[in-house]
């Protein structure tokens, strides 16, 4: 699988370079099939990667030509070895020949290797179960850190969902409480490594950097360092394993319970900017400002909105999102943003002397999320990358969002 995984790799490099000398006019999607087809023969190592991948590379690569032509995309680039995920597409799913062993595992079968187990982790529509409607139509082989992993593709007849009848809920994410609802509910988690893997991982980055010293400038690392950032990544992945199995547990949660999910619209690349500053211009608190930008790039905040986004739909729910200034600092039962409310991380404080409430600070700002939606301030997205790009040519004036548009309550933007 992995000689399999770097033919397809170079395949995808071989034809990018072919495809971006050739003239315009000669450029076809038969003649690019004719000049895979020839290399596979020219070239004995090629011959690894199997004619159907071979053809998925192919059909792969023009789809991403078309993604940039439509503007949802970049222009395909360079493979590179290391930087590059190692997979293989399997697109015939009658060669696949799913068996399944006992309730973990399962054999399957993949070309010119042979027959595989895997680990059942999911229904798959197999033996009987599998029909016109409802079949197994490909896979792709991927490794990771961990290891070699299967990912089957599914064709299936999904039934329209009915609209959710579900109370409406805001959402505030933050890094102390990782997400807190507007009904008083918190999700939090504890760390993703085990004290016995931080102190494994500390003394591998130790180990690493030990052995890096003592390399010269452009000499090749040794096998033993190559061994050591192995086993370092293989921590970080079973960590971001842990993180990503918690987020689906949690967004689940929260589309099957509430109809309407209110989040804010969050720049997270501005929150995490670097506060070094300038040689001129120093930055001020450097150091905790790099802390605070690993531990938000940690919690995924924009991963948990995009699997909202599907979770809800699927569901028959929706989501909105709407301003992100002040809902932090905003009292919710009186509206009012008074300097210094924000005593500490967890409690808030109003200090209007008409009202002095006092509460959960992560729970007020997720009840300001919901009454910013209630008042009609949802943000209406743009209709695509696409649309804006257009729109710059004629007019100059395209923005991001439609800006905030002011809705009468109980009208929604699907």
């Amino acid at each position: 699988m992995d000689d399999q995984a770097h033919a397809a790799r170079a395949m995808w490099n071989c034809l990018h370079d072919w495809w971006t000398m050739l003239p315009k006019e000669k450029r076809s999607l038969a003649a690019a099939d004719a000049a895979i087809r020839q290399a596979r023969k020219d070239i004995d190592w090629l011959g690894a990667l199997p004619a159907q991948s071979a053809q998925a590379v192919l059909k792969t690569y023009f789809q991403a030509w078309k993604n940039c032509w439509d503007g949802r995309a970049g222009a395909p680039n360079f493979k590179g070895r290391f930087r590059t995920v190692m997979s293989v597409d399997v697109p015939q799913g009658r060669d696949l020949n799913i068996v399944r062993v006992h309730r973990r595992w399962g054999q399957v079968n993949i070309p010119k290797v042979g027959r595989v187990r895997f680990r059942w982790t999911k229904d798959l529509p197999v033996g009987k179960h599998a029909n016109a409607e409802n079949r197994i139509t490909g896979a792709r082989l991927i490794k990771d850190a961990l290891g070699w992993h299967i990912a089957f593709r599914v064709q299936t007849l999904e039934v329209k969902p009915r609209p959710h009848q579900g109370p409406e809920v805001g959402i505030d994410v933050g890094v102390t409480v990782p997400i807190a609802l507007s009904d008083g509910e918190t999700y939090e988690h504890g760390e993703w490594l085990t004290e016995r893997e931080k102190a494994k991982l500390l003394r591998l980055e130790q180990r690493a950097a030990q052995r890096k010293q003592y390399r010269k400038p452009g000499e090749r690392a040794s096998r033993r360092l190559h061994h050591t950032y192995d086993q370092i990544a293989g921590l970080r992945a079973k960590a971001k394993r842990r993180a990503l199995d918690w987020q689906h547990q949690t967004t689940t949660i929260i589309a099957r319970s509430y109809g309407t999910v209110v989040v804010e619209a969050l720049t997270i690349t501005n929150m995490v900017k670097s506060a070094r500053g300038t040689i001129e211009e120093p930055g001020r608190n450097v150091a905790q400002k790099s802390g605070l930008n690993r531990a938000i790039s940690g919690e995924a905040w924009g991963r948990t909105v995009t699997m909202l986004t599907y979770k809800t739909a699927r569901h028959g729910g929706t989501l909105h999102k709407v301003p992100a200034p002040h809902t932090s600092r905003r009292c919710s039962a009186c509206g009012f943003i008074t300097p210094g409310s924000r005593e500490s991380q967890a409690v808030f404080v109003c200090k209007n002397p008409d009202c002095g409430w006092s509460g959960n600070a992560d729970h007020n700002a997720a009840r300001n999320v919901l009454h910013l939606y209630r008042m009609g301030l949802a943000l209406v997205p743009a209709a695509g990358r696409a649309v804006v790009r257009r729109a710059k040519r004629v007019k100059p004036a395209a923005a991001r969002y439609a800006g905030i548009s002011l809705l009468q309550p109980g009208e929604h933007f699907n």
